[in-house]
C-alpha cells in the first residue's frame, strides 16, 4: 500500500494518466489502479519502468523504492496459517500489523486482540464447527501471535469500545468468563490500550449497524482503512467520505461510552456478578 501510494503520488505529479502508466508496462489501466492501492504484488521490471516513465532518475530514490517493492512481495509471518483462515483475512492481519492507531467498536465478542487463550478457543470452535482440533488449535494460535502487536515496543495505540452485550456472551464456561473479564480489567491499564464499554443502559447509539475497525498508518501517504467483516467475506474502506462517516460513528461511541475508569469499575461489576 505505502509502495503504491508512492507511485500514484509521483504518477499524478507528471500528470500520467493510469492509462499511459499501463501501456508503458505492458499492462491494463486497471492494473495500474489494482497497483497503487497496494492489491498485487510487485515486478521490479515494472516498477523500474515506471519511475523511468515517471522522470525519477537519482538513483538513492531509485533504490529506495526498489527496495520497497522487494518488501512488498515478502509473504509476513502470518501466511503459514492461511490453510486455516478465511481468504480475506491475511490481508487484515497485515494492516493490522502495520497500523499505529487501531480504532474498533465490537458487539458480538471481545475483541480478538484482547481475548484470553481459553476465551479465544471457546470463540474459534463455535465459529468452526466441524473443524479438527488442529485446525481449531492453529486459528487460536494465529490470534495469540496477533495479540504480541499490542506489547510490542512499537505497539500501536488501541482504541476499543466493547459493548456489555459481548461481555455478557457466555463463551466458555464460568471460569473463562471470569478469565477473559480480569483479563480485559488488566490489559486496559496498559498506557497504549484505551477500553471503553458502551453499556445496556444507554439504549440507541451510532454503532448499530455492527462492528467495524479503523486502522490508521505512521505513513502519511496513507489513508485510514475501514474493516468490517462479513460471513463470507470483508470489505475494506478508504474513500475519505467513508472513512469519515465510521470515525463519526466512532467519536460518538466514544463520547457517550463511560471513559476508561469508569469502564474498568463496570467490568469489576460484571466479575464480581459471574
Amino acid at each position: 500500500m505505502l509502495l503504491g501510494s508512492q507511485l500514484r503520488r509521483l504518477r499524478e505529479a507528471r500528470g500520467i494518466t493510469r492509462e499511459a502508466a499501463g501501456y508503458s508496462i505492458r499492462a491494463s489501466e486497471s492494473k495500474i489502479s489494482r497497483m497503487e492501492l497496494g492489491r498485487v504484488s510487485f515486478k521490479t521490471r515494472d516498477v523500474e519502468d515506471l519511475l523511468t516513465l515517471y522522470g525519477i532518475t537519482d538513483e538513492q530514490e531509485r533504490a529506495s523504492l526498489l527496495s520497497l517493492a522487494k518488501e512488498a512481495n515478502v509473504a509476513g509471518w502470518w501466511h503459514s496459517y492461511s490453510d486455516v483462515l478465511p481468504s480475506w483475512f491475511p490481508t487484515y492481519v497485515g494492516l493490522e500489523g502495520a497500523a499505529s492507531l487501531i480504532r474498533a467498536y465490537e458487539v458480538q465478542f471481545v475483541h480478538g486482540l484482547l481475548q484470553t487463550e481459553a476465551y479465544a478457543h471457546a470463540v474459534v470452535r463455535r465459529g468452526m464447527q466441524g473443524a479438527s482440533e488442529a485446525d481449531v488449535e492453529r486459528r487460536v494460535a494465529l490470534r495469540l501471535e496477533r495479540q504480541k502487536y499490542l506489547v510490542d515496543e512499537r505497539a500501536p495505540d488501541f482504541h476499543i469500545i466493547l459493548d456489555e452485550a459481548a461481555l455478557r456472551r457466555p463463551y466458555g464456561d464460568r471460569e473463562v468468563m471470569r478469565g477473559q473479564l480480569q483479563h480485559l480489567i488488566d490489559i486496559s491499564e496498559r498506557p497504549n490500550v484505551r477500553l471503553q464499554v458502551m453499556p445496556f443502559s444507554l439504549g440507541g447509539h451510532s454503532g448499530e449497524s455492527g462492528a467495524f475497525t479503523i486502522l490508521s498508518f505512521p505513513e502519511s501517504d496513507l489513508s485510514d482503512v475501514v474493516y468490517l467483516e462479513q460471513l463470507t467475506s470483508a470489505l475494506y474502506l478508504d474513500k475519505a467520505e467513508d472513512v469519515a462517516q465510521y470515525e463519526k460513528a466512532l467519536k460518538e461511541l466514544q463520547s457517550d461510552s463511560p471513559g476508561p475508569s469508569e469502564s474498568r469499575d463496570l467490568l469489576r461489576g460484571l466479575l464480581q456478578l459471574s
